[in-house]
């Protein structure tokens, strides 16, 4: 077991202490975030307000158009299924595997990306208190499916479910937020055109998998753009503090 533990160690680019301290910050900012997002089931009827706000903002916008979209895939069901399956899976496995993977074989660009991340979740934190908003499958009379729900049987409102999703944390889509930021990171990181092409893709998709599950009107995802732009222009300026670690490509000597 010791030999184990050693040579897990040696994986490490700094050893076991660095890896625990990364791992620490990324559950204290979940913890917050999902905090916020789990609890404020008081907001309902402001999140109902804004809901409906979005939806008659983009209609003066002429750009109400997830109905329709959604429409167009909804009889094929291994369409929905995949992105029901990718709604619920690719947000946690796709990003945590990326940044496992960022930290142990591109460690010097690891500390920008994660400052660029805490920055994120602290917005989100923020637009989750200031601006509840009920999601678009909560309004059926306007054309919503909630896939998740009629397609993969997953209860949103059961007791497990409600603690870690807050049915009323649309603004803004952190799944597109979280997307941008690991698909513009794999983007800048690989040398292959096809796995460019890949991670360029990524965030489009996952644009289109929150609109077509009717989890995120088209608006929280350029919420969740603005702000993954947001938390990469904070975490160049962090890295000015300390540009040795935090730049995404510290000076080497």
């Amino acid at each position: 077991m010791s030999t184990l533990i050693r040579k897990i160690g040696s994986w490490l680019p700094h050893g076991y202490g660095d890896a625990v301290k990364q791992l620490g910050l990324f559950v204290i900012a979940e913890l917050s975030y999902e905090a916020v997002r789990g609890v404020a089931d008081g907001a309902r009827d402001q999140a109902l307000v804004n809901g409906e706000n979005v939806i008659s903002l983009e209609k003066s916008l002429h750009t109400f158009f997830e109905p329709n979209l959604q429409a167009i895939f909804i009889n094929h069901r291994w369409i929905i299924d995949f992105a029901n399956y990718m709604y619920m899976n690719s947000h946690f496995v796709v990003t945590t595997v990326f940044l496992v993977w960022l930290y142990i074989f591109r460690n010097q660009h690891f500390y920008f990306v994660r400052n660029m991340f805490m920055v994120a979740m602290g917005l989100a934190i923020l637009g989750y208190a200031l601006i509840p908003t009920m999601p678009p499958r909560l309004f059926p009379q306007d054309g919503f499916v909630d896939t998740i729900t009629d397609y993969a049987q997953v209860n949103h409102d059961s007791g497990l479910v409600r603690l870690f999703v807050n049915p009323y944390a649309a603004i803004p889509s952190m799944h597109v937020a979280f997307s941008t930021m690991i698909g513009a990171t794999g983007f800048l990181l690989t040398k292959h055109r096809t796995t460019k092409v890949l991670w360029a893709f990524y965030p489009i998709l996952v644009f289109w998998v929150v609109v077509v599950t009717a989890n995120h009107f088209w608006i929280d995802g350029a919420v969740g753009l603005l702000v993954a732009i947001l938390a990469a222009i904070a975490a160049r300026s962090l890295a000015r503090a300390r540009p040795a670690v935090w730049s995404f490509r510290p000076a080497t000597t």
